[in-house]
């Protein structure tokens, strides 16, 4: 007999709440893929298996794996779920795509503008699945916190550095960690509970992120994670969680979102006390 996903996935449940249902169930590979098509869906539903495996750090027979342990004959049956939920919430509105504008571009758009539309949208989901009080909680860390590290491997690295620079125009110093060098693994060290330790993340967290994140709880140290997977392993370790949405049609995923919520924690931290930052920010000749 035929299997169907059916037979295991409730009629009325999207493909994406199943999945998040039984995240736990998955391998470590098949959770990475199971993060990339809940947070990246209107890709997944036109991706084919391999371009599915590329994106999500692993292999196409993964991909296969994981659709056949959701209930699925294989990956074609998991995509067309995947493909219907996509429809049903551009439909309502609550899909990924603005719901209250049109397109950016025209239907016949160039690779170019393809990727500045993606960018575009980015920053609309990012501001849209942010509440109110996780930002003005993750401001307050910051503004409180009596010393800063901030953790980026990679091409975080560089976001972590830029975003220490914005903090020490405010006259908040942050300390970076980027590698399992020594002095790295010294600031890391000094950790304790007057600390607030950031996390920068996207995609598979680095183990180095993981054994920050830890650290910072053993020691009772403040956490807060930026990262582009909603199901995110940093994330479970951390006080507070701030998402961005990285997708993109390029060959590397989109950091636009990252960048707009890395300035805007900057301008929150500088807007609770303006009168003190003023005179500082203005001898920068920012503006």
């Amino acid at each position: 007999m035929t299997r169907t996903a059916t037979k295991t996935q409730p009629e009325r449940k999207s493909l994406s709440n199943y999945i998040q249902e039984r995240f736990d169930e998955f391998s470590r590979s098949q959770k990475d893929v199971a993060r990339y098509i809940v947070d990246h869906l209107d890709e997944a539903a036109f991706l084919t298996a391999e371009e599915l495996a590329r994106r999500a750090s692993t292999s196409s027979s993964t991909v296969v794996r994981f659709s056949q342990a959701l209930g699925f004959d294989g990956y074609p049956e998991l995509q067309q779920a995947a493909i219907e939920e996509y429809r049903n919430g551009v439909g309502n509105g609550n899909g990924t795509p603005a719901a209250s504008s049109g397109p950016l571009f025209s239907f016949d758009h160039s690779e170019f503008e393809a990727s500045l539309g993606a960018d575009y949208a980015n920053i609309e989901e990012t501001a849209r699945g942010l509440t109110r009080e996780q930002i003005e909680a993750s401001v307050a860390a910051l503004a409180t916190a009596q010393r800063v590290v901030i953790v980026g491997v990679d091409q975080m690295a560089f976001f972590a550095s830029y975003l220490r620079h914005m903090l020490s125009l405010l006259d908040i110093r942050a300390e970076i960690v980027a590698s399992t060098g020594g002095e790295s693994l010294q600031r890391l060290g000094r950790i304790d509970e007057d600390t607030l330790v950031i996390a920068l993340s996207a995609g598979r967290a680095h183990p180095l992120l993981l054994r920050a994140m830890k650290l910072a709880l053993h020691r009772r140290a403040r956490t807060l994670t930026i990262s582009d997977a909603t199901l995110s392993e940093v994330g479970e370790h951390a006080e507070l969680n701030l998402y961005y949405s990285s997708n993109s049609p390029s060959f590397a995923r989109s950091n636009t979102a990252l960048m707009a919520l890395v300035q805007s924690l900057a301008h929150g931290v500088y807007a609770r006390d303006e009168a003190a930052h003023r005179d500082r920010i203005r001898a920068y000749k920012l503006k």
